[in-house]
């Protein structure tokens, strides 16, 4: 049995099947939860309370109320049964989508601007750099037609120390090996009980907090780009007539945590996701719009340019090795084992500060290794290098653009692994174990074989603007709202 962050883990029974409990309530009201939940997860936002016991819960026990940031932000809900079904796009191109007739998205946005100004709130979750970049996008969009957007961290609204202790948990949890697999593909995609008591306990949490936001500053528009705030959401609804509410999640398997009553509207980027939200939710309105990638990666340097910058010969292997803004996985190991190969390896650390002197350190005495720390010098790296060594995520739709191919580190459990199998199924990528020496052979094979650019995607940023655009005018935001 482990402890980690508050959560205490039991295995799963001898017999390999999971520990049966009784039935959890379906419905709380927003006030509160019930009995048997709240005994299970204790308190949010209170870092001296005591840990409390909770019964096992499929095969979890579970002690500790922080559990409920971590897991329903990473990857919740009641599903919504709504009278219309959805189209999804033509089964063509990337995801359903070509580049024909993007051409001149921009003056069609222009000519079905709004006539009046709106109000959108975006529910964010400050679990690494993903969810922050496409609440930027939809700002970026909703500003483009005439709304006011501001954006909230849903974290943030669960308390404690500033909101941290859902991300200590969940990086926790991942630090296990195959717990949060457990988790995630035992509870969170199959809706199980330690999912509904997770989404109960934070709700319980960020919904009087959301509602005091939605009081302050009168809103037309949320959209949850992280699955707390969808939670919460669903639940404030009723209290403000008018409110429109949406949910825009960009991984592979939507789980159980992200489909709510009350939703107006669901944005994916995939069949597949379309799909496993009408698993819990038949009849959602869904769309499926590709995934927004910022614009400095549709105007990135040429190779040459981008090297002559770095230092880097024009004729030599290179690669970009990062993981994301926490920088997961074996990273040093990594580019000592690429470098020692003969390979320049751009190693980017993220947030992680530790990491980046660690890389900086190797540099010193392996000066194929170049490191960063944060920066927003990405599509230039991508620019310079053969081939994108990352893990699974949005860093992915970036890569593409710029017309690199990718080896995929298999680093991120749960939802990480969903999204692994859509990236090679969408082509152009390769996956490696974590190890040194399988992540050096997977890489070198793989410069043997790509010679950038790779076959660019098809889809300019119009095309992104056109099916968001498209997406809104189904709830009722069209040219003339």
């Amino acid at each position: 049995m482990a402890q980690i962050g508050g959560i205490t883990v039991s295995g799963p029974s001898e017999n390999g099947d999971p520990v049966a409990a009784g039935a959890l309530p379906t419905r709380p009201s927003a006030e509160g939860l019930p009995a048997r939940v709240a005994a299970a997860v204790g308190r949010l936002g209170d870092d001296e309370a005591p840990a409390r016991g909770g019964p096992v819960i499929d095969g979890f026990a579970v002690e500790g109320a922080a559990a409920a940031a971590l897991l329903a932000g990473a990857g919740g809900g009641r599903a919504q049964a709504r009278p219309r079904p959805l189209p999804v796009g033509p089964p063509d191109g990337v995801d359903g989508f070509t580049a024909a007739g993007t051409a001149d998205l921009a003056g069609d946005a222009a000519d079905q601007a709004p006539t009046r100004r709106g109000s959108a709130l975006l529910l964010s979750g400050s679990l690494g750099m993903g969810h922050d970049v496409m609440a930027e996008a939809c700002g970026a969009s909703l500003a483009r037609r005439g709304f006011t957007a501001r954006t909230a961290d849903s974290l943030r609204m669960l308390g404690g120390r500033n909101g941290s202790r859902g991300e200590k948990v969940f990086r926790g949890m991942i630090a296990v090996p195959g717990l949060y697999d457990a988790v995630h593909f035992s509870q969170m995609r199959t809706g199980g009980r330690l999912a509904l008591a997770i989404e109960r306990a934070s709700s319980r949490y960020v919904v009087p907090a959301l509602r005091e936001e939605l009081t302050e500053q009168p809103t037309d528009l949320v959209i949850s780009i992280f699955a707390t705030g969808a939670a919460a959401t669903s639940r404030v609804k009723p209290e403000f007539p008018g409110l429109v509410t949406a949910v825009f999640s960009t991984d592979c398997c939507v789980h159980r945590l992200w489909v709510h009553d009350n939703t107006d509207l669901y944005l994916v980027t995939s069949q597949t996701a379309a799909r496993y939200v009408r698993r819990f939710a038949p009849g959602a309105l869904v769309s499926v719009v590709p995934t927004p990638v910022r614009e400095p990666f549709y105007d990135p340097p040429t190779q040459e340019e981008a090297r002559a910058a770095l230092g880097i010969p024009a004729d030599a292997p290179c690669v970009l090795l990062m993981s994301g803004s926490w920088g997961l996985g074996p990273l040093v190991e990594g580019a000592a084992a690429m470098a020692a190969a003969g390979i320049y390896v751009l190693a980017v650390a993220g947030r992680n500060k530790p990491l980046a002197a660690r890389l900086t350190a190797l540099a010193e005495r392996q000066h194929k290794v170049i490191p960063f720390g944060f920066t927003d010098r990405i599509p230039a790296l991508m620019a310079a290098s053969d081939l994108v060594v990352t893990s699974s995520g949005d860093t992915c739709s970036e890569a593409r653009v710029i017309g690199r191919d990718l080896l995929l580190i298999d680093v991120v459990p749960g939802h990480g692994r969903d999204n692994l199998q859509k990236e090679l199924e969408r082509g152009h990528a390769e996956v490696t174990n974590t190890d040194p020496v399988s992540l050096t052979r997977s890489a070198l094979a793989c410069l043997d074989r790509v010679k950038p650019p790779s076959d660019r995607v098809a889809i300019g940023p119009q095309a992104w603007e056109q099916a968001f655009g498209s997406a809104l005018a189904q709830i009722g935001f069209g040219a003339h709202w």
